[in-house]
C-alpha cells in the first residue's frame, strides 16, 4: 500500500475587494493537494497551497508545474504508508523557495495520519472543547466603509481590532482611531498594519502621531530589506514593532536566529502558508523564546482548509494574544466546515460536517 498524491484548483471569489497598501485583491486560486493511499482513493488527507499574489516568494508563473512535480515525484517513491517522518521528507522533497507547497503537503500528510477527518493536530480547540481568541481584521477602503466595518467588529464582539493603514489619507486613519477612542474609550486594543508603506522621510512622524492612540503594535512600517533603519525602529519606536513580510524567505535557522538577534523586534507574525508550513513556524517559535519575544499567528487569505490547520496548530500554544485568523470569511463561498467565528472568537464545532463538494470531493 503506497501513497498518492494530486491536486484541485479551485478560483474562489472576495465578497468584497480586499485593499492593502500593496494593491487590491478581488479573486484568488487555490491548489488543494490530497494524500491517498492508492488502494483507497477515497479517504485522503488535504492540504492547502495558496500562494499570495504579490507576496508569496512561489507565486510565479510555473507554480502549477512545480505542484504537479512534486506530486509526480512523490508518487514515484512508492512511500509506504506510516513509514516516514514529515519535516525530513518535505525538506529533501520540496524546495524552501516553495513555501506554499510545503505547507500544503505537510497539512495533506498530517491530516493523513491523524486519520483523515481534518484533524491537523488533536488538541482542545479540535477537540470543540475551547476556542480561539482572534483579532477583527478591517481592509482599507474609504474612511467612511472603513470606519462602519470598525464598528460592525465591533458589535460583532472583537475587542481587538487590526487596522490595515498606508493607503488611505493619513488623517482619515488618524480619525479612525480617533473614533474608536472616543466611541470606546480603551476598551478595545487596536494593532496596525502598514504592509511596508512608510519611508525613511516619514516613519517616525507617523509613528508618533499614531501612537496618541495607544497603539497595540505596528506590523511592517517600512519595507523589507533596510537593516539598519528598522532596527532602530525597532529599539525606539514609540508604537512596538512586529515583523512580518520580513520574515519571508529566510529559511535556514541560522538565518532566522541572526534576523531576530541584529533587529530585536517586540513581536513577529507567523503565516505559515508564506514561512514553509509548521515546521518552519516552530523554529520561529522557538528563537523567540530564546530571544523573549513574543508572537502570533496569523493566516493569510487562505479557504478553510488552510485556515482549519493553521487554527489547529495555533491552538497547541498556550498564547493569549488573539491570533489573526478571521480571513475565511472573506470569500463569496467557500468549503464548508467546522469553523464557526462568534463573539470575536472562532470554535470547531464538532457536530457540523466538512463538506468538500464545492471542490468535487
Amino acid at each position: 500500500m503506497n501513497l498518492k498524491a494530486s491536486y484541485i484548483k479551485k478560483e474562489f471569489f472576495f465578497q468584497k475587494p480586499a485593499g492593502t497598501s500593496r494593491g487590491v485583491y478581488t479573486e484568488k486560486e487555490a491548489f488543494f493537494v490530497m494524500i491517498a493511499d492508492e488502494e483507497q482513493p477515497e479517504k485522503f488527507g488535504i492540504g492547502e497551497a495558496s500562494p499570495l499574489p504579490g507576496l508569496s516568494i512561489d507565486s510565479r508563473l510555473d507554480f502549477e508545474s512545480k505542484l504537479q512535480e512534486i506530486c509526480n515525484d512523490l508518487n514515484e517513491i512508492e512511500l509506504e504508508i506510516f513509514d516516514f517522518n514529515i519535516p525530513i521528507l518535505l525538506n529533501q522533497l520540496i524546495s524552501n523557495s516553495l513555501p506554499s507547497i510545503k505547507f500544503g503537503f505537510e497539512t495533506a500528510m498530517l491530516d493523513f495520519l491523524n486519520g483523515k477527518k481534518r484533524i491537523i493536530f488533536e488538541n482542545d480547540f479540535s477537540k470543540g472543547i475551547s476556542h480561539i481568541e482572534i483579532n477583527g481584521l478591517v481592509w482599507m477602503n474609504d474612511f467612511e466603509k472603513m470606519k462602519n466595518e470598525i464598528h460592525q467588529k465591533i458589535r460583532e464582539g472583537y475587542r481587538t481590532i487590526k487596522i490595515k493603514v498606508g493607503a488611505i489619507n493619513f488623517e482619515d486613519e488618524l480619525k479612525l482611531l480617533q473614533e474608536i477612542r472616543d466611541s470606546y474609550g480603551y476598551s478595545i486594543e487596536i494593532r496596525l498594519d502598514a504592509n511596508g508603506a512608510f519611508d525613511e522621510t516619514n516613519v517616525y512622524d507617523k509613528l508618533n502621531q499614531l501612537s496618541d492612540f495607544r497603539i497595540h503594535s505596528i506590523e511592517q512600517p517600512i519595507k523589507t530589506k533596510q537593516f539598519d533603519l528598522m532596527s532602530k525602529l525597532c529599539q525606539d519606536s514609540p508604537i512596538a514593532i512586529a515583523l512580518d513580510e520580513e520574515l519571508i524567505g529566510v529559511s535556514d535557522y541560522i538565518q532566522k536566529m541572526n534576523l531576530l538577534k541584529t533587529l530585536k523586534p517586540q513581536y513577529i507574525v507567523l503565516k505559515p502558508t508564506l514561512l514553509g508550513g509548521f515546521q518552519h513556524c516552530k523554529e520561529w517559535i522557538e528563537i523567540c523564546n530564546r530571544l523573549e519575544i513574543k508572537w502570533w499567528i496569523t493566516s493569510a487569505l487562505e479557504t478553510n482548509i488552510g485556515l482549519n490547520a493553521i487554527a489547529q496548530f495555533a491552538a497547541n500554544y498556550n498564547t493569549s494574544f488573539p491570533q489573526g485568523l478571521g480571513t475565511g470569511q472573506l470569500f463569496k463561498t467557500n468549503i464548508g466546515s467546522p469553523l464557526v467565528l462568534e463573539n470575536g472568537k472562532m470554535n470547531y464545532q464538532k457536530d457540523i460536517i466538512w463538506d468538500l463538494t464545492l471542490i468535487g470531493k
